[in-house]
């Protein structure tokens, strides 16, 4: 057979003239070039792109990881964390930040045996493990078996997205060996275990260790760190509580690991025997168990002392921070909030209120308690926040409007008297219908109240009589006092709320609890308003402190204030509001609107102001309306808000010491606001009495310094007479400026 012919340009011509066939790599020398081309530019892309990936930042710098925040009652004052926190604060991601030394070592080798059993030995990629898993998913008809480091794993879940292609991959691959010759294994164990997603809301170890076991993570056993481990790739499919399904995979998973412990020596077989006979869940003890029953749900999760109502005065709290320092921040940034919230108080608040109206048709109550320094030390603001969430104590700011102060706004009037000069012991007309033409009343009005004749300031703020103040604040002008009660801290809670009309005097706008109690802690505080606070400091990660203090303004000096608390202590001792004595030095006013819809008593001794309000608050089946018939009385001021708020101030005060107040030098400082009119002594009530059920034991105020001056006799008080009815305003202004109770 003949032979091919071979092409002329694969022939040569040697020195000597022979002719010989070329090489191989000659005649397929284009391809070799264009492969050596190919390769070249490949190194050399794949060495660009090693150079610009960009290692995660050094963790001694790097940006500080969502955390949880914590919020702490003032029982708290250091170290407010996991364990003594009242409450905690996270979004999407539930994370607190542990050492790596904190963590317990059984916790990581279970990682490690479940995860990456050749982690201590890789640098950062295992081509072992990527054959082995590849090799079982060939063999297992598309199941899929992670061949990722645990570094692999920590780099795509923190600084990479979960798109399948091979440019994550590569990218993946090329962080994973470059952060292992940065940092080392522990470090990025340590990274790794305070990422991860643990399920329930939980990233991180010690999150999961809470949220699972209801314990810090310091003080994982072998049972459950196995748990924790086997959770890693499927949290939803693991949890026990699921069903029958997850708890089989759960059991099962915790074998695995188990076993794979074992295999890696970490364990013998002792401890694996004991480890798997432990109860994964016990749905009759569940305290006996290994995995803890879900926390329950409610927007604020678990706080510490919702049986008493703190979960009101948490989202409060919580509102507050987002307008100071943003949401991300609160929910994210690791804060540690220290709180006013006396939990002592706050129980006695809700007791004080429960206890009192423990009836299921009973009206609603709320009660705001503020101390000397201007700090909220409770809040009562309703008795089940995961069914109803407006907070009744901070009216709009708490998702409600407000409600009518009723007398308890008298207070106001009688401090810019005293304010503008008039003396206290000055006489007014008080018939018992009083009708008036003026522009400022919107023309004719009415107002009723007892016949006192005439009689002082003392004995009308005592009695609460409505046609005393409704002169009284012609007299000052309406916007005088109500201008005052704004400086005093009082905000409306919807436009045009604090009005000034002849009405105003007796509590026709809306207010919130708070309010008042912070404006009657002036008087408490000899005139000096100090702007309510329930936060006192916050704490970030980085070390920052920002603290927080009252703002502080002399509104009235320290006299006026004393002669208002001298009228205001006469209410407690023998007036409306005597339900309220408990036997130490005690200031207040009670306060009832038009048609009983609203009850009030503020009160306050010389340490510490509590304002309460009772009435139907227009849901959950309560519509707004008159509270006419609960437990069978009328209910006004001195009654059941007189006795909640004696109760409160008698348990929290048992074992304190409440002050006394210091007496105005004199009592008949001042002009006469109606020079020539003499005191009268016709129809003049009898004082109220207390109901002997809940009236004290003594009534005896605390004894006061020897160098006050002597009391004003009994000339100014009116003698005791048969008691008419109180009888609601009528005329033009609106619901509210009713009775004087």
């Amino acid at each position: 057979m003949p032979r091919r012919p071979v092409a002329a340009h694969n022939l040569k011509t040697t020195r000597k003239g022979v002719v010989k066939k070329r090489t191989f790599l000659w005649r397929w020398r284009r391809i070799f070039y264009l492969a050596v081309l190919v390769l070249t530019v490949g190194v050399a892309g794949l060495a660009y792109v090693v150079s610009r990936v960009e290692l995660p930042v050094d963790p001694a710098v790097a940006p500080v990881q969502d955390q949880t925040s914590f919020i702490c009652s003032a029982e708290v004052q250091v170290s407010c964390n996991s364990s003594n926190a009242m409450a905690q604060l996270h979004g999407v991601e539930d994370r607190v930040l542990v050492a790596y030394k904190d963590i317990p070592e059984v916790l990581r080798q279970a990682v490690v045996s479940a995860e990456d059993r050749s982690y201590f030995k890789h640098g950062g990629v295992d081509p072992a493990g990527i054959a082995r898993a590849a090799w079982a998913d060939i063999h297992s008809s598309g199941s899929q078996q992670g061949g990722s480091t645990i570094t692999q794993q920590y780099v795509k879940q923190t600084y990479l997205t979960s798109e399948r292609t091979l440019t994550r991959k590569v990218k993946e691959a090329v962080m994973a060996v470059k952060l292992e010759q940065k940092l080392s294994k522990q470090e990025i164990l340590s990274r790794y275990l305070n990422t991860i997603y643990f399920g329930r809301g939980a990233y991180g170890v010690q999150a999961a260790s809470r949220v699972w076991f209801r314990h810090d993570v310091q003080q994982v056993t072998l049972s459950e760190a196995v748990f924790l481990a086997g959770l890693i790739r499927n949290p939803l499919r693991s949890d026990p509580y699921r069903g029958v399904a997850a708890l089989r995979e759960a059991s099962r998973l915790r074998t695995v690991v188990l076993d794979s412990m074992r295999t890696e020596h970490y364990i013998n077989a002792d401890q694996q025997r004991l480890a798997e006979a432990a109860v994964i869940i016990d749905l009759v003890h569940p305290e006996r168990a290994v995995v803890k029953p879900p926390p329950t749900q409610s927007n604020l999760g678990d706080v510490q002392g919702s049986e008493y109502g703190t979960k009101y005065f948490v989202s409060y709290v919580r509102k507050w921070l987002y307008q100071k320092f943003g949401e991300d921040a609160v929910l994210g940034g690791g804060l540690k909030v220290y709180t006013t919230l006396d939990r002592t108080m706050q129980q006695a608040a809700y007791g004080a209120v429960t206890s009192t109206l423990d009836r299921p048709e009973d009206p609603a109550a709320a009660l705001v308690a503020v101390d000397d320094q201007g700090q909220v030390k409770a809040m009562m603001g309703g008795t089940d926040f995961d069914h109803q969430q407006v907070n009744l104590a901070v009216g709009r700011e708490g998702g409600g409007s407000g409600r009518q102060p009723g007398s308890t706004f008298k207070a106001f009037a009688l401090a810019e008297a005293v304010r503008q000069g008039i003396s206290i012991k000055s006489q007014f007309p008080a018939p018992g219908q009083l009708d008036i033409n003026d522009p400022r009343c919107g023309g004719k009005y009415s107002v009723r109240s007892e016949n006192f004749g005439s009689t002082d300031l003392i004995s009308a703020t005592q009695h609460s009589v409505n046609a005393v103040y409704v002169e009284l604040a012609l007299k000052l002008g309406p916007q005088s006092f109500v201008d005052l009660a704004k400086q005093m801290g009082v905000r409306e809670q919807r436009l045009g709320d604090l009005v000034a009309t002849c009405s105003s005097v007796l509590g026709t706008g809306s207010v919130s609890v708070l309010d008042m109690a912070s404006a009657y802690s002036t008087f408490a505080n000899l005139g000096v308003h100090k702007s309510p606070i329930v936060v006192t400091r916050v704490e970030r990660p980085d070390g920052t402190v920002v603290k927080f203090t009252p703002d502080e303004k002399q509104i009235l000096t320290q006299q006026q204030a004393q002669l208002v608390t001298y009228c205001l202590e006469q209410v407690v001792k023998g007036g409306t509001g005597v339900d309220a004595a408990f036997g130490r030095p005690a200031a207040g006013k009670t306060g009832t609107t038009q048609n009983n819809f609203d009850g009030w008593f503020v009160g306050y001794t010389p340490k510490l102001t509590a304002a309460v309000w009772m009435g139907y608050p227009g849901f959950g089946g309560k519509p707004i309306g008159p509270m006419d018939n609960v437990h069978g009385i009328q209910v006004q001021g001195g009654t059941f808000p007189a006795r909640i708020w004696h109760k409160f101030m008698a348990t929290v005060a048992a074992n304190q010491d409440t002050g006394v107040f210091i007496d105005p030098p004199q009592l008949d400082v001042g002009i006469q606001a109606n020079p020539g009119l003499q005191p009268t002594t016709t129809s003049r009530p009898r004082p109220r009495v207390p109901t002997t059920t809940t009236r004290p034991a003594t009534t005896t105020t605390a004894r006061r310094p020897t160098t006050t001056t002597t009391r004003p006799t009994t000339t100014t008080r009116p003698t005791p007479t048969t008691k008419k009815p109180l009888t609601p305003a009528v005329g033009p202004p609106p619901a509210g400026g009713g009775p004087s109770g």
